[in-house]
């Protein structure tokens, strides 16, 4: 049976989700060597308005290289949330920044501030992204943590390699810690 994935990066412009899809889609394609389809949108603004970017994951060759049923939405933004989210399966993975996401409807969410840790570890917001995406290979598993790295170190600038390298290696522990939270909330449910 065809294992195929379809991830949403979605948030606000400025937040380098595109840049992120990217490096999905070439971390599943080229180091993992996955059939990968990649689109992107965004609204009209260079900053603030919407943008995401949909990959798709495929054990065999996808036919149809948009995004429609979501196994992984990680959203960004409070709008992104709430606009993609009647396309998350049931079963779906749903990751949120919780810097900007507050009102959650959904009560099996990886709450995970992405841009908090960005600003008060790096002192930049900008890295917030990378730090998502080290998240992302802790908690599904469509894309591999060795390839994830490799295709970051292959897509950031020479310069800002290193602060990018500690962003990612961020992004694992906050999942490390959002996995160990949900487990607990999923043991209080099942005393309940």
């Amino acid at each position: 049976m065809t294992q195929q994935y379809e991830l949403r990066l979605a948030g606000l412009g400025g937040q380098g989700l595109i840049l992120a899809g990217i490096i999905v889609a070439e971390a599943a394609g080229i180091y993992d060597g996955k059939f990968v389809a990649q689109t992107q949108a965004y609204g009209a603004a260079a900053r603030g308005g919407f943008s995401r970017s949909d990959v798709i994951v495929s054990d065999e060759e996808i036919n149809y290289p948009k995004a429609r049923e979501l196994d992984l939405l990680l959203a960004m933004s409070q709008d992104a949330y709430e606009e993609n989210l009647p396309l998350l399966k049931p079963e779906g993975t749903l990751i949120v920044d919780s810097t900007y996401v507050s009102e959650i409807a959904d009560a099996h969410v990886y709450a995970i501030p992405f841009t908090r840790i960005a600003r008060e570890t790096f002192g930049r917001e900008n890295v917030a992204n990378i730090i998502s995406l080290g998240s992302i290979t802790q908690i599904v598993p469509y894309v591999s943590e060795e390839a994830m790295a490799r295709a970051v170190e292959r897509r950031v600038p020479a310069r800002f390699l290193e602060l990018n390298k500690k962003a990612f290696q961020a992004g694992k522990e906050a999942a490390r810690d959002a996995i160990h939270k949900s487990a607990l909330q999923d043991e209080v449910q099942d005393e309940i």
